[in-house]
């Protein structure tokens, strides 16, 4: 009877165990929490925003909430593998034109891609390093045309992704519509320019530039690409855009996406000798 009485005991409590357990919900760690990113902000010879110091601080400020660490800087000459270690994510925002001084630069950020790092560019990104096909496919576009500043509104077309995390279905804000051409058939898209909310007076040269898209347009997009991790927001323009809640989450969800799919550098995937080595096989 006491074996009996014993066993009836363990039972319950085995049963009570698995109770409270099943209640507890599974998370998964936040590997945002901890990671180190690099801003960069060089901008070659052309047009600069007048938004990169309202990014900079932005993304400094959403560090110190979210505890991850954030470097700055315009300086090619970091662009070595010595350096690109440390850093789990790389943000370039609103740069625009050529960024790196030399080739060297580039096959060293080429290779961080390679080896697994992560990528989050912003706005006028889609217009740097015009001339490097490599960078133009890991971007998923390069710069063609953008409409007028002016408030329209991004469809998000997959509000379950990990960075649509708190984004409006439809976001009507004021903004640049960017289109791109040699767009990479890798990028998935995320949120699409409702092109039919833009102003009249422009479109035939909308339609001209939104090629065979028809009413909606990539704005926002992410890829695997060559063993890297990449997300794209075309969104940004203005200034004041940084300290709205809305983008900054937006800008946040995206950073968070990338350092959650970061899982380590490994060089031996890095094939690339020169900038223009064809795709890995």
């Amino acid at each position: 009877m006491k074996n009996k009485a014993y066993i009836y005991t363990l039972l319950s409590f085995l049963f009570l165990l698995n109770t409270v357990f099943a209640k507890e919900p599974i998370t998964t760690k936040d590997k945002l929490i901890g990671s180190r990113v690099l801003v960069y902000t060089k901008n070659g010879t052309g047009y600069i925003h007048d938004n990169i110091a309202s990014a900079v601080l932005c993304i400094q400020q959403l560090g110190e909430k979210h505890h991850f660490k954030v470097d700055v800087s315009d300086d090619p000459t970091i662009f070595n593998q010595a350096n690109l270690k440390k850093y789990q994510v790389l943000i370039f925002t609103s740069t625009n034109n050529d960024v790196f001084d030399n080739d060297d630069q580039r096959v060293a950020f080429r290779r961080y891609i390679e080896a697994g790092g992560g990528f989050v560019g912003v706005h006028s990104v889609t217009g740097t390093e015009r001339n490097w096909t490599w960078f133009k496919m890991m971007i998923g576009e390069t710069f063609l045309w953008h409409a007028a500043y002016q408030k329209f509104s991004i469809k998000n077309m997959e509000p379950t992704h990990p960075s649509m995390k708190g984004v409006p279905a439809l976001w009507t804000k004021e903004d640049e519509c960017y289109f791109g051409k040699e767009l990479y058939p890798g990028i998935k898209v995320l949120m699409a320019h409702d092109l039919s909310t833009l102003h009249e007076n422009k479109k035939e040269e909308i339609t001209k530039n939104a090629g065979s898209y028809a009413n909606y347009y990539p704005a926002v997009w992410y890829q695997n690409f060559e063993g890297g991790h990449i997300w794209i927001t075309a969104l940004g323009h203005a200034k004041e855009n940084y300290n709205e809640p809305t983008f900054t989450n937006h800008l946040l969800q995206g950073i968070r996406f990338i350092a959650n799919e970061y899982h380590g550098l490994n060089y031996n995937q890095a094939k690339a000798i020169s900038k223009d080595d064809p795709l890995k096989k």
